[in-house]
């Protein structure tokens, strides 16, 4: 049995980051970002009014209230970039959005000026009615993004805002990282995979296939197969031809990874010729987890079968494991207050299911849920968080700081309602 971090480094250093591909910027939310983006251009991409008004030319001096200008000339959002200003003392009507004409500087809302006179009803002449400061109401080229400005980073995952902004910079198509390909294989002969099926004495519903798909997913990989298998080694074996014909180099499956009459999966990874580079962790729940690497150095996660077990080992084995496969950096993680005090298995690194919570001085604090048994499922529905107990004390004390993350890596944690506990 070793300790979590050193399983850690064991699979960070069996881990290769994938090769980049290009999609289009529609297809690139979620995905992580192969390469720098440096804008090709500025945004604003021009001067523009921030104001319907009329741009004037204050030459760096406030102009005065009750200053009468004539209107020389109108320009609306979409309209081309004008000529220069004829008289410096002259003004344009002028949208939001529009282009600022050559020579002008400022703008003064429409609220803030008096119609003096009008032509086939537009303004030919106005006055102020407030002081306009030199440069107001007008939004300049470049003032949100200089052209050759760096705006995304390598590693970087791809959320609504982010595209949003490649879209404004004209950026359509970008070098992502390739998804993991991964399978999903859940063992046992008791499994019934369709939910609605009625059950059988000792039978189940494989539970654990459709989270460990879905979190899959979400955390960045591709599933390209999934399945279930009885204990029996051929039907194993041939359940792992079909996941890496259809591509996996990420394979994780449950159960029948312990010391039972039917836990055969180390002996059939090792007949196969894989190499298992740890079996079991010093860690609760969890601890039979295998990690191998396969004869053609696909990477095996072999977890138990208790669903909250499984749900540990994709959280903190094979989800660092596609982090550097996506090319990001270390996941970052909060350190709060426990709320209560907290028991933990002595000499373990404990992963509990956890509510981070809100007290009534608007503190963050972290709360273990009751119930923290690996075959509960009704926790998982109430936590938002994992938190993470180190150290050989059975005895966390209300107060102290320890890890936590989110649901996934790519979640945050999310205060929420719920049933208490």
């Amino acid at each position: 049995m070793i300790a979590y971090d050193e399983a850690l480094r064991h699979l960070l250093d069996a881990a290769v980051p994938l090769p980049p591909e290009r999609v289009p910027l529609e297809r690139a939310e979620g995905r992580v970002l192969a390469s720098d983006v440096l804008s090709a251009q500025s945004l604003p991409p021009f001067d523009n009014s921030a104001m319907d008004g009329f741009a004037l030319r204050a030459g760096g001096t406030p102009l005065a209230a009750g200053t009468e200008f004539s209107v020389q000339g109108w320009q609306a959002a979409g309209d081309p970039g004008s000529a220069s200003a004829r008289d410096a003392g002259g003004a344009w009507e002028i949208m939001t959005g529009a282009r600022m004409p050559v020579g002008l500087d400022s703008v003064v809302p429409v609220e803030q000026v008096t119609l003096l006179d009008s032509h086939d009803g537009r303004p030919t002449r106005i006055a102020l009615v407030a002081q306009v400061r030199p440069g107001q109401h007008v939004r300049l080229r470049g003032e949100d993004v200089a052209e050759g400005e760096r705006v995304l980073c390598a590693g970087q995952r791809l959320d609504l805002n982010a595209c949003t902004l490649l879209h404004a910079i004209g950026v359509g198509e970008l070098a992502v990282a390739a998804r993991p390909q991964a399978a999903v294989i859940a063992t046992g002969k008791e499994l019934v995979t369709d939910a609605a099926q009625a059950l059988d004495s000792g039978q189940i519903r494989d539970s654990n296939r459709p989270y460990l798909v879905g979190r899959l997913r979400a955390a960045g990989a591709q599933v390209a197969w999934q399945g279930t298998v009885g204990d029996d080694v051929a039907a194993f074996d041939a359940v792992l031809d079909q996941a890496l014909a259809a591509g996996a180099r990420v394979l994780v499956s449950t159960g029948a990874v312990s010391q039972g009459r039917y836990d055969f999966i180390p002996d059939a990874l090792r007949a196969r010729g894989a190499r298992i580079v740890f079996h079991k962790v010093a860690i609760r729940p969890g601890k039979p987890l295998l990690f191998a690497v396969l004869s053609d150095g696909a990477l095996y996660f072999g977890l138990p079968g208790n669903p909250v077990s499984a749900a540990v080992g994709q959280r903190f084995f094979v989800e660092p494991v596609l982090r550097r496969m996506l090319g990001m950096d270390a996941e970052p993680a909060l350190y709060l207050p426990l709320l209560a005090d907290a028991r933990k298995p002595p000499g373990l690194r404990f992963h509990a299911r956890a509510r981070v919570e809100v007290d009534e001085r608007g503190q963050l604090g972290v709360r273990l849920l009751a119930g923290q048994e690996s075959f509960r499922l009704m926790s998982m529905l109430h936590a938002n968080a994992w938190a993470v107990l180190e150290g050989d004390a059975g005895l966390a004390a209300a107060g102290t700081h320890v890890r936590v993350q989110g649901p996934g890596h790519h979640d945050p944690v999310q205060l929420m309602g719920g049933v208490p506990s």
